[in-house]
């Protein structure tokens, strides 16, 4: 999703929206106590290699500035993040090997369609609710695919 649209969808529910992009590992920490200072309640991850590859410190800061977060793959929730709730990354894998494929045996690339994710999962942490003090809802628990005890 493109951050208007995320803009967007925040400003119809009432939210205040701002962006923080970290393009260095070595402005995380800076970018949590500049959320800090301005009172954020919640925090979106996007997933990108920066994001994935820093998963545990993003996932702590969070926790340390008691940050409702959402983040875009399972590996986080998995990592201690309170939820995520994106592709299966695993199926996405599965696709490609199958496009692979397709290319080994003759097919030219530019003549493959161009194909988005169709498996999505939420994934919920409630041991890291638990320590936010959240509870979250049994029409939100009975949704999940997968909760982490």
């Amino acid at each position: 999703m493109e951050w208007r649209e995320t803009e967007a969808s925040g400003l119809k529910l009432g939210l205040k929206m701002r962006a923080v992009p970290v393009r260095d590992p070595k402005e995380i920490d800076a970018s949590f106590a500049v959320m800090a200072r301005e009172g954020t309640d919640a925090l979106i991850v996007l997933g990108d290699t920066l994001t994935i590859l820093h998963r545990q410190q993003l996932v702590s800061l969070a926790m340390k500035y008691r940050l409702t977060a959402i983040y875009a793959y399972r590996e986080f929730a998995a990592s201690g993040g309170l939820m995520s709730y994106g592709p299966d990354l695993t199926e996405m894998f599965r696709a490609a090997a199958v496009y692979i494929d397709k290319i080994l045996r003759g097919a030219k690339p530019a003549d493959l369609p161009v194909e988005q994710p169709t498996k999505f999962e939420l994934v919920i942490n409630l041991k890291t609710a638990k320590a936010l003090g959240l509870t979250i809802p049994q029409s939100v628990l009975v949704r999940a695919d997968e909760i982490i005890q």
